[in-house]
């Protein structure tokens, strides 16, 4: 998931809360012959083994994955509707199960986003044990990094890059940013990309044909963020060989994410509001914290503050414009770090009292690394699968009843994803099939994990989902925010106990889990 001011939700292996992949050769650079065969599915669908790509993250050296990971290629109808039509390729890489006596059936990570990379995090996954009791297989989604076509947008980074420097409230960033999404579907059009094609049933069909081209029998499916909505329409749609599920951060399909952006923001934020005002230190130190919020945000929007920062050594010295918009949504990603929330009521005392730093340090580290994230992917499911089916006029009406406080001008953005109904008027993808929003009913055993603090999907969410899957067992994890699986100990230990047997989870560490201190 970019966490950056103009994306998105959610991503794994996160070194930092506003951090984001960043990119390596594509899938298809400097690639040998494969080495091997799969099966070809009824589809056309067929895998390959193939050398692992090079990877990068922030600030770091190229690398590999490890010397045992396998990792391969798999070629996919680019649109299953045209049969005869173009084929497309993902990345795939195997981590190898750390137990010498593994389950034999693996399991499929589903990534966040939409238009994340999750292969340069193998490593980080590896260290938080998501494979010790089974092989473990990452995908490339397509469009991602490492896939080809990479639908990367330069010229949309460039205009998110601009952003830091000026208000982004101001029309002409907005203008300009829509001018960037042009041109960037144009270039992809004039390539014969088919960008109908990159949405969430489509995506959902490739890990369907992943686990035939594979020849695997059957195996256990993780999805977190966007993930999850991946993986439920892969219940819906292709059942067959899944046998366990685990949800994380959910993002059930019936709920229209762009009328619940700024709901979700405020379930999760005042969640955090009300943990400060229940420990003595954080209260006196910040009484009336989300009046003062809200009371910052409007200020702001009227009056942005402007911050010089220094030059550092992997840093040259930046103007930050910090507006009411920013501050909103800093607020909401530090919910994807355990180590930034804690000092979030700080960050908002501070900015209140005019001290912009922390803050303006906050949006330079979340500066996006241009050409790693696919806009492609993200606009084809926000403008085919969610824009269609809502309008501005209650998008605003949603806004303003998650914060009555703030702004107008603050709410037509939304968080992570700034303004995505002027993006899909440009995009041009048509509509996707009406079935995408109903909820998804099954049968198999579901663990649906949700942090209380998640300020991204939250967590009244799980309980959404779960009222249609009646094999589902929700856990809450107080203090944990999106991400359960990376962010708590805690949250790995329960989902191996239903891995290990969904008719009995063991979730005796939640009760000893606590609100963590806050910075004061």
């Amino acid at each position: 998931m970019i966490l950056t001011l103009a994306s998105v939700c959610c991503r794994v292996g996160v070194v930092a809360a506003l951090l984001v992949v960043a990119a390596g050769c594509s899938h298809s650079e400097g690639a040998t012959q494969p080495v091997g065969a799969g099966e070809m599915t009824d589809t056309g669908a067929s895998y390959v083994s193939s050398p692992c790509p090079t990877l990068m993250l922030p600030g770091e050296q190229e690398f590999t994955l490890g010397s045992d990971v396998v990792c391969g290629t798999l070629t996919v109808p680019e649109n299953r509707s045209q049969p005869n039509g173009r084929t497309i390729t993902l990345a795939i890489a195997t981590l190898p199960a750390q137990s010498p006596e593994p389950d034999p059936e693996p399991m499929v990570y589903v990534n966040g986003g939409p238009g994340g990379s999750i292969l340069p995090f193998g490593e980080q996954l590896r260290e938080l044990g998501i494979n010790r009791d089974r092989d473990v297989i990452l995908v490339s989604q397509r469009g991602t990094l490492h896939a080809d076509p990479q639908l990367t947008c330069p010229e949309f980074d460039e205009v998110t890059a601009e952003a830091t420097g000026t208000s982004r409230l101001d029309p002409a960033l907005a203008a300009r940013s829509v001018d960037a999404v042009r041109e960037c579907h144009d270039r992809f059009t004039a390539d014969g990309i088919d960008l109908s094609a990159f949405n969430t049933i489509e995506n959902a069909a490739d890990f369907a044909d992943l686990r035939r081209a594979m020849g695997i029998e059957s195996w256990h499916v993780y999805g977190v963020s966007y993930g999850t909505d991946v993986v439920l329409q892969m219940m819906r749609d292709h059942p067959e060989g899944i046998s366990s599920v685990v949800l994380d951060s959910v993002v059930p399909p019936q709920k229209n994410l762009l009328t619940n952006l700024w709901s979700s923001s405020a379930g999760g934020l005042n969640a955090l509001f009300d943990a400060c005002a229940a420990q003595p230190r954080c209260a006196a130190a910040y009484p009336g914290l989300a009046v003062e919020f809200s009371a910052t945000v409007r200020r702001l929007a009227e009056d942005p503050l402007v911050v010089d920062l220094p030059a550092t050594p992997d840093r040259a010295a930046q103007t930050v414009v910090l507006d009411g918009y920013k501050l909103a949504n800093v607020a909401v990603l530090a919910s994807m770090d355990p180590e930034r929330y804690p000092g979030l009521p700080q960050l908002i005392h501070a900015t209140a009292r005019g001290e912009g730093r922390a803050l303006a340090e906050s949006l330079a580290q979340g500066m996006q690394v241009p050409d790693t994230y696919s806009h492609g992917l993200k606009l084809g499911v926000i403008c085919g699968e969610f824009a269609p089916f809502t309008t501005r006029e209650d998008i605003a009406a949603a806004g303003r009843a998650a914060f009555p406080g703030f702004p107008a001008a603050v709410l037509e953005l939304q968080p992570q994803f700034g303004r995505p109904m002027d993006d899909c008027e440009v995009w041009d993808v048509s509509a996707s099939d009406a079935r995408f929003a109903e909820p998804v009913r099954s049968e198999l055993s579901v663990l649906v994990m949700a942090g209380t603090f998640d300020a991204i999907t939250q967590v009244s969410l799980a309980d959404v989902v779960a009222e249609t899957l009646p094999n589902s067992t929700v856990v809450r994890f107080p203090a944990i925010g999106h991400d359960v699986f990376e962010e708590s100990e805690c949250g790995r230990e329960v989902m191996a106990s239903f891995l290990r047997d969904p008719e009995s989870v063991a979730v005796e560490c939640v009760a000893q889990m606590t609100i963590p201190e806050f910075t004061s």
